[in-house]
C-alpha cells in the first residue's frame, strides 16, 4: 500500500512525498522533487534507508527532507 497525497507546491518544485508498507506496520519514505514542465521537466526522487513506525512519521520525514533540499538551492552561496 502507498500513501501519497500530500503534494506541496514550494517556488518552482512540486514536492510529492511517499510512504510506502514494507510488514509489520513499518512504512519506508521516498519524496519526487519536480520543477519545470513538459519536455522540460525534471524530477528527482529520494529514497530513504529508514523504516518508520507510521505513514505519517515516514511522509513528514520525506517532506523535511526535500524542502531543505530545496532551501540549499534557493539560498545564495556562501563566499
Amino acid at each position: 500500500m502507498n500513501i501519497d497525497h500530500n503534494k506541496i507546491a514550494v517556488g518552482k518544485y512540486l514536492v510529492s512525498p511517499l510512504a510506502k508498507e514494507q510488514g509489520e506496520g513499518r512504512y519506508a519514505a521516498s519524496v519526487s522533487i519536480r520543477s519545470g514542465r513538459g519536455s522540460a521537466s525534471h524530477d528527482r526522487v529520494l529514497r530513504f534507508s529508514g523504516l518508520f513506525d507510521s505513514a505519517a512519521a515516514a511522509l513528514h520525514y520525506a517532506t523535511e527532507h526535500a524542502l531543505g533540499w530545496i532551501r540549499e538551492r534557493s539560498s545564495p552561496a556562501c563566499a
